[in-house]
């Protein structure tokens, strides 16, 4: 196991998919708990984000083909840990809270843990994104079986394992499609209360902070619990 210089062994990988995150990403990166490394996927950004993570220690990764699911994957595939770690980059979840999503699965007490947010500040998470959040976590319960709330943008997995999945979705379906299959063989899968923040000022949002952002992110998702 290789180290973090000035923070001993790395124990987690933390994929954090990157689309023009500038204005988050200096905050994000210095939140790190010692022993996590940051696996920075970027998807295109034009706002200098790239320079900024490398600058910062992180792990770059460039990613050519649009969506969340590509960026989120690439991450995945480049990590290097035993256990990964997904965290948005745009400053609305502290990546301190990481070890609350990565000590179950490192201590082999679940498979799969996602990070069910709750809201610490006005603007966090708009009507409409809270509304689609509640539906999304009804078809998930209905499709699994399993008393789940939230997708949990913020969750840790076993590397290997998550690669075994198969994962095919390269959109906004990603998160689900890895909690349905997980679900599907078996994993144990728990949620754990993460605080979620409005997004660093001056980064806008990629999946449910717009309603048309919304609308593309249960199209997907709908495609997946279709499958």
């Amino acid at each position: 196991m290789s180290a973090i210089p000035g923070y001993g062994p790395r124990v987690v990988d933390v994929v954090f998919p990157c689309l023009d995150e500038a204005g988050a990403l200096p905050w994000v990166l210095s939140r790190l708990p010692a022993g996590y490394r940051a696996v920075v996927a970027d998807n295109g950004s034009t706002d200098g984000s790239p320079r900024i993570a490398a600058d910062l220690g992180a792990t770059v990764v460039s990613v050519p083909q649009r969506g969340f699911g590509a960026a989120a994957h690439a991450g995945l595939e480049a990590s290097e840990a035993e256990v990964v770690c997904f965290c948005d980059a745009d400053g609305s979840m502290d990546p301190a809270e990481l070890p609350r999503v990565a000590d179950p699965v490192r201590a082999g007490d679940a498979d799969l843990v996602l990070g069910r947010r709750r809201p610490t500040g006005r603007g966090a998470w708009p009507p409409h994104a809270r509304l689609a959040n509640v539906a999304l976590g009804l078809m998930l319960r209905r499709r699994t079986g399993l008393s789940l709330h939230d997708l949990g943008p913020m969750r840790a997995a076993r590397r290997e394992a998550l690669l075994g999945l198969g994962l095919t979705d390269r959109r906004f379906g990603y998160p689900l499609e890895m909690v349905t299959r997980a679900a599907d063989d078996g994993w144990r899968i728990r949620e754990v209360d993460v605080g979620y923040a409005p997004r660093a000022e001056g980064t806008k949002s990629k999946v449910t902070g717009t309603l048309l952002g919304t609308v593309r992110t249960i199209r997907d998702m709908r495609g997946v619990l279709a499958q």
